[in-house]
């Protein structure tokens, strides 16, 4: 099964595609996990996506297409995946249809988790994150036993630059621009589901989870 994670930068796709990738035994792929882990150990380029994430601008198509790519050619994807902040333009996704075509698969949903930039905004830059096991928290419903410390691995808290709010405001500015041609693109292929949801809704990520793996068994 391959599952497309859509929804503004915050919005809970990657709390929520994590947990489908337990429940439904899938590799979950973040892209923007491959970029932060990619910047480490790839020198110039390396930086050049570094100052595009920084900045809260998209990594160009061509970048992206190549190392998404290759991820999806390792072994633990052969079962299928769930792709968290990727595709995020039409050219990745048309790109993204015609790998899958050539190995026999296709996307069989997308998930929209529709959240307002109000709640976007207030979500993300409450967000912390540990920079060595990823765990992330937020300073509002999922706080640290320590303040600043790490529950995991001890390790200390840190705020990323593309969280901060000024970052933010521009990502939700690109999101826009960018990928909100995306819904109507997989709205045309029939495999759209949208989720609505709020900050002062009583339903948690776990809710949200649990409603798409029954409805995905179905």
């Amino acid at each position: 099964m391959y599952i497309v994670m859509l929804g503004k930068p915050g919005s809970g796709k990657g709390t929520v595609g994590k947990m489908l990738t337990e429940s439904l035994n899938l590799t979950h792929i973040s892209s923007g996990d491959l970029f932060r882990e990619y910047t480490k150990n790839a020198g110039e380029i390396g930086k050049e996506i570094e100052g595009y994430i920084a900045k809260g601008e998209l990594v160009p198509d061509e970048l992206t297409i190549k190392f998404v790519e290759q991820r999806l050619k390792e072994d633990d994807c052969k079962n299928g995946v769930i792709l968290d902040g990727y595709p995020r333009t039409i050219p990745q996704a048309e790109a993204l249809d015609k790998f899958l075509e050539e190995n026999g698969q296709k996307i069989d949903i997308a998930i929209n988790l529709d959240l307002s930039n109000d709640d976007i905004i207030d979500r993300i830059s409450k967000r912390r994150v540990c920079p060595n096991c990823k765990e992330t928290y937020s300073l509002d419903y999922k706080k640290p036993k320590q303040d600043g410390i790490c529950d995991v691995c001890g390790h200390e808290l840190i705020q990323r630059d593309d969280d901060k709010e000024e970052t933010v405001r521009k990502r939700l500015e690109v999101y826009q621009q960018a990928t909100g041609g995306l819904i109507n693109y997989y709205e045309g292929k029939g495999v759209l589901h949208t989720e609505t949801l709020s900050n002062d809704s009583n339903k948690t990520s776990k809710d949200v989870a649990r409603e798409m793996v029954e409805m995905l068994r179905k």
